[in-house]
C-alpha cells in the first residue's frame, strides 16, 4: 500500500483524535487552574511533582517535533547518518544527571538565572541571562510553531495562518490558567502517547520484516545501496562533527524550559532520579525513531516522502498511513500535534518566568512585589510570549526552520551552559565575567550562524560562506568560557568569592531553615 500524499484530506477519525486530546488536556487545565493560586504553583507546580512524574514530563518536554518528525525524516532521507542528532541529544542527559540537576535544584527557585546570580550582583546578571534565555526560547518557538501550523494545515486543510492561531490559542489556555501543573500533566500525557504510538508504529513496521531490524536494514541497503548504512553523508568534516556534538551535548544543559523542570520536584534526589528516568525513556524513543526512519524509506519511498515535504518531516506520518491506514494516521497526527503543543507550552512558561521573575520582580521591583502582583505579571508575560510565538510562526511561514533548532542549541551551549558551570564550580567567577560570558555566547552564536553555510549557502544560495562550520559551538562555547574567565580575573569581586563556600554547601546539602 502506497500513501495518499494529499494528507490534507484527513478522515473524521483524525479529527476525533485531535479534539479528543484537546478536550482531555482542557479538562486537566481546568483542574490545574483551581490549584494554581501562587507563583510557586504557577512556575514550579508547588514543587509537588514526583521524580517519576518529572522524568516523564522531562521526556515529554524534550521529545519535540524535531525529535519525532525530524529524526525519522533525516534517517529516511540520509540513512545511518540521521542518527547523529539523536545520539548527540541523548549524550547530553548524563551531563545533566551528574553535573547540573542536583546543584540546580538546590540553588535555584524558578529559573537558571537564580543559580548564576546567587552570589553575584542580581540586576546585570539577570538581564544578561534573560537575553540569552529568551533568545533560545524564541528560536525554539519558531521551529515548533511553524511545525505545528504545517501539521494542523495538513490535518484539516485550514489556511496556515489560521492553523498557527489555533495552536497559539490552545497553548495559551494551558499555560495561562493551569501554569506548570497543567503543563506538566500535558507533557506526561504527550510522552505516554508518543512513546506508545511510536512503539506501535515500529512494531507494525518490524512485523513486515520478520520482526528483525537486520532484515529491515538489509531491505534499505538493497533499495538504496550499502552506503545507506554507512556514516559520512550529513557530516563529512571532523570539525563539523565535533562542533555539532558540542552544541547537542551541552546545549541540552542550557535549555531554559528543560532546566525549569528541576524546580518542580521536592528535592535534589528527586531531580537527579527524574533525569535518570527521562534518559531511559528518551533513549528508547530514539531507538524507535531509527526503525521508523528506515521503515519510511523502504515502505513509503524517499520520492513519495519528498513529494509531501522537501525536508522529509512527514515521513513518520506517511509511514503510519502505510502501516495502519487512515485511522492510525489520524492517531499519529494527533500525537505529533500533542508533541508540539506540550513543547510550546513549556517554552512559553520558561520565557514568562524570565520576563516576570528575572526582569520584573528581581530587577525592576528589587524583590518587593507581593504574591498577587507576581502572579499577575507572570500571566501578562505569558500572553505577550504567546502572541509573540504566533507572530513568529506566521512570519516564518514556509521557511526551512531546521537551522533555528541548531541555533537554539548553539546559543544554549554558548551563553547559558558556561555561565551556569562557572557560577557553580569556580570561586573567582564575578558579575562582570558572567555578563560578558553570556552576552559573548549569545551574540557570537547568532553572528556565526548568520555567516555559516546554513544561512549563506542553503538559504541565501551563495556560492560560499564566510564561516565554514554549519554549527558554531566549536568556536562560541570555548570563547564564552574564555571570556568569562579572563574578565573575572581582570575584575575581582571579593564578595562573590567569599560567598562561594555558601554555594558549595548549599549545592551538596540543599537549603536549611536558616537560608
Amino acid at each position: 500500500m502506497k500513501p495518499d500524499t494529499s494528507l490534507g484530506q484527513t478522515s473524521p477519525i483524525a479529527i476525533a483524535f485531535f479534539f479528543g486530546f484537546v478536550a482531555l488536556t482542557m479538562g486537566i487545565t481546568y483542574w490545574a487552574a483551581r490549584r494554581t493560586k501562587t507563583t510557586s504553583e504557577f512556575f514550579a507546580a508547588g514543587r509537588s511533582v514526583t521524580g517519576f512524574q518529572n522524568g516523564l514530563a522531562l521526556a515529554g518536554d524534550f521529545m519535540s517535533a524535531a525529535s519525532f518528525l525530524g529524526i525519522a525524516g533525516l534517517v529516511a532521507s540520509s540513512g545511518f547518518d540521521g542518527l547523529i542528532y539523536s545520539v548527540g541529544w541523548l549524550v547530553g542527559w548524563p551531563v545533566m544527571t551528574f553535573l547540573i540537576a542536583e546543584p540546580l535544584r538546590n540553588l535555584g527557585k524558578y529559573t537558571f538565572a537564580d543559580v548564576v546570580a546567587y552570589r553575584l550582583r542580581q540586576t546585570p546578571v539577570r538581564i544578561a541571562s534573560a537575553v540569552g534565555g529568551l533568545t533560545v526560547v524564541a528560536f525554539y518557538l519558531i521551529a515548533q510553531m511553524v511545525g505545528a501550523g504545517g501539521l494542523v494545515q495538513l490535518m484539516f486543510g485550514l489556511p496556515y495562518e489560521t492553523a498557527v492561531l489555533i495552536v497559539g490559542a490552545v497553548m495559551l489556555a494551558y499555560v495561562l490558567f493551569g501554569g506548570m501543573i497543567a503543563t506538566t500533566w500535558v507533557q506526561i500525557i504527550k510522552a505516554v502517547l508518543l512513546l506508545g504510538g511510536a512503539s506501535l508504529l515500529a512494531l507494525l513496521v518490524l512485523s513486515r520484516f520478520g520482526w528483525s531490524p537486520l532484515q529491515l536494514f538489509d531491505a534499505a541497503a538493497q533499495q538504496y545501496g550499502p552506503d545507506v548504512l554507512a556514516p559520512g553523508k550529513l557530516v563529512t568534516s571532523p570539525f563539523e562533527a565535533v562542533s555539532l556534538g558540542l552544541a547537542l551535548m551541552f546545549g541540552t544543559s542550557g535549555l531554559p524550559h528543560v532546566l525549569m523542570r528541576f524546580y518542580t520536584v521536592p528535592g535534589a534526589r528527586a531531580a537527579r532520579s527524574s533525569v535518570f528516568i527521562a534518559t531511559g525513556f528518551i533513549g528508547f524513543f530514539y531507538l524507535v525513531t531509527f526503525v521508523l526512519g528506515f521503515g519510511s524509506s523502504v515502505l513509503v519511498g524517499r520520492d513519495a516522502i519528498r513529494a509531501v515535504d522537501k525536508g522529509g518531516n512527514m515521513a513518520a506520518l506517511l509511514l503510519a498511513e502505510v502501516a495502519g491506514g487512515k485511522a492510525f494516521l489520524g492517531f499519529i497526527s494527533a500525537v505529533a500535534f500533542a508533541t508540539i503543543l506540550a513543547v510550546v507550552a513549556g517554552l512559553t512558561l520558561s520565557g514568562a518566568a524570565a520576563l516576570s521573575h528575572d526582569i520584573w520582580v528581581s530587577v525592576i521591583k528589587k524583590g518587593s512585589a507581593d504574591e498577587q502582583e507576581q502572579l499577575k505579571v507572570a500571566r501578562v508575560a505569558t500572553v505577550v510570549l504567546g502572541l509573540f510565538a504566533v507572530v513568529l510562526g506566521i512570519v516564518f511561514k514556509g521557511q526551512n526552520v531546521a537551522f533555528m533548532v541548531g541555533l537554539a542549541f548553539a546559543v544554549a551551549a554558548s551563553a547559558n551552559f558556561p555561565a551556569l558551570v562557572l557560577s557553580m564550580f569556580w570561586r573567582r567567577f564575578t558579575t562582570r565575567g558572567a555578563v560578558a560570558s553570556m552576552i559573548t555566547g549569545t551574540v557570537s552564536a547568532i553572528l556565526l550562524i548568520a555567516l555559516s553555510p546554513t544561512i549563506q549557502v542553503d538559504l541565501l544560495h551563495k556560492a560560499t560562506a564566510i564561516f565554514p562550520l554549519k554549527n558554531p559551538a566549536l568556536v562560541t562555547m570555548p570563547l564564552s568560557f574564555l571570556v568569562g574567565i579572563v574578565v573575572s580575573l581582570l575584575s575581582p569581586e571579593p564578595t562573590a568569592s567569599m560567598r562561594f563556600a555558601e554555594v558549595e554547601r548549599r549545592m551538596h546539602l540543599g537549603a536549611t531553615t536558616a537560608d
